[in-house]
């Protein structure tokens, strides 16, 4: 997800004083850091007709359950409360591990740049019964969780979604966790429940990359299956333990799902896991891979796939290997769709690229050239235009078809890799 090495802990350094300058002199925006004071720096909220709630679930407690975040059209409510971006320390530990900077360093950069913003949801707010809606499986990025996408999320819950946000227990999570017994069953009664954090899994010397990266994106699809499955459950009434104790009402979303119109979303290792999802599971209808990371991925499996799928690339990340690969999904009987946004880098879709200031977040690499807002619309408005097409949704997002095709200044239509195929 972040790039690694001296850079980053370079960076982190310079930035750890500013920091502990700053709290000396009581001045929390020296340099306009990025800090939640900032007027210019926020996840953007959902611009569709519905306020947007969220609620996270987890059905079994262990590492073999499925973790996720689920965003969802909420009724009006008089609540304030909107939860953390980042849900707990934990996770700044865990990005700190992916990106190879010390913890003690990390916790207190991230936490003073990341520590007070908010996802533009209420949390646990009663759900909005209006017919049966759309649902997506979104898929997080290498060292990401399942908060890090909520721009994306929450969009598509404002425009009539139920969306799922997994977050992986396969170690390509920065963190995440699970619940262990405490002592024996019998001796606790099956109720001691003692959280267990399960941190980002580095390549060791000497290992080959690809057999975990495809053991990993199997499991990733496998987990995106068990979510759509526990929402299946859900939706036709069948009572379900939530392992977390929300305060959210979970009967409320009883034949609230329309199971036919049913698509998955990921970004980089989560493009991939589309693809793997979409693979072994018939019911999702289709595909919309952001920035996809092709690799983990057997050659197999590229004539296996049938549902339409819909690559939506920055300018920066791309290279002709990986191109290539997402080109072996078009056949003559499905044309895959690919276009690229003008000015964006990999880190244009996660929710970072609102959250630092200018300097930082090119210096990270988690803004390109082009305003962040933009280059999200334009993801957003290609990718609802694409679900209404191939979910048969009785929506007006058509109205953006032709960002599909590219039909748009920021936009190019396929890719600006240069590979030996023809374009899409």
């Amino acid at each position: 997800m972040f790039s690694h090495g001296r850079f980053a802990k370079l960076l982190a350094v310079r930035i750890y004083e500013w920091v502990t300058t700053a709290q000396r002199r009581n001045t929390l925006t020296v340099f306009a850091m990025g800090s939640a004071s900032s007027n210019h720096l926020g996840i953007p909220p959902g611009k569709g007709p519905n306020t947007v709630g969220c609620t996270d679930f987890m059905v079994d407690h262990t590492t073999q359950g499925s973790l996720f975040r689920l965003y969802y059209p909420c009724q009006e409510t008089a609540s304030t409360e909107k939860p953390d971006w980042i849900p707990s320390r934990e996770y700044f530990n865990g990005l700190a591990d992916f990106m190879k900077i010390n913890r003690t360093l990390s916790e207190k950069i991230f936490n003073y740049l990341f520590g007070s913003f908010k996802i533009p949801a209420y949390l646990d707010a009663p759900f909005k019964p209006d017919g049966k809606y759309p649902v997506v499986i979104f898929s997080h990025g290498l060292g990401a969780f399942r908060t890090l996408y909520s721009a994306i999320c929450v969009e598509l819950a404002s425009q009539g979604f139920i969306v799922a946000s997994v977050e992986h227990r396969d170690e390509s999570a920065s963190a995440t966790y699970y619940f262990r017994r405490e002592g024996s069953e019998e001796a606790s009664g099956g109720d001691a429940l003692v959280k267990e954090w399960m941190y980002y899994r580095p390549l060791q010397r000497g290992e080959s990359e690809f057999p975990l990266r495809n053991k990993q994106v199997k499991q990733r699809a496998n987990e995106c299956i068990m979510a759509l499955d526990k929402l299946t459950q859900i939706n036709s009434g069948v009572p379900v333990h939530n392992v977390l104790q929300t305060q959210f009402d979970w009967t409320a979303l009883q034949n609230s799902m329309d199971l036919c119109k049913v698509a998955a979303m990921g970004h980089s290792f989560g493009g991939a896991t589309v693809i793997e999802s979409l693979n072994k599971e018939v019911k999702f209808k289709c595909g919309v891979a952001l920035d996809a990371w092709m690799f983990p991925l057997e050659d197999e499996i590229f004539a296996q796939v049938k549902q339409p799928i819909f690559f939506i690339n920055s300018e920066k990340f791309q290279w002709a290997g990986n191109i290539s690969r997402m080109r072996k999904l078009d056949s003559a009987a499905t044309k895959r769709k690919m276009i690229t946004i003008r000015g964006t880098v990999h880190q244009s879709f996660p929710d970072f690229t609102f959250l630092t200031v200018n300097w930082i977040g090119k210096l990270m690499k988690l803004k390109g050239e082009v305003d962040p807002e933009l280059a999200m619309d334009l993801c957003n408005r290609a990718s609802l235009a694409f679900l209404q097409r191939h979910l048969g949704l009785d929506k007006n997002f058509n109205q953006w078809d032709r960002l599909i095709d590219g039909e748009d200044e920021h936009l190019i239509k396929g890719t600006n890799v240069i590979t030996l195929q023809s374009a899409i």
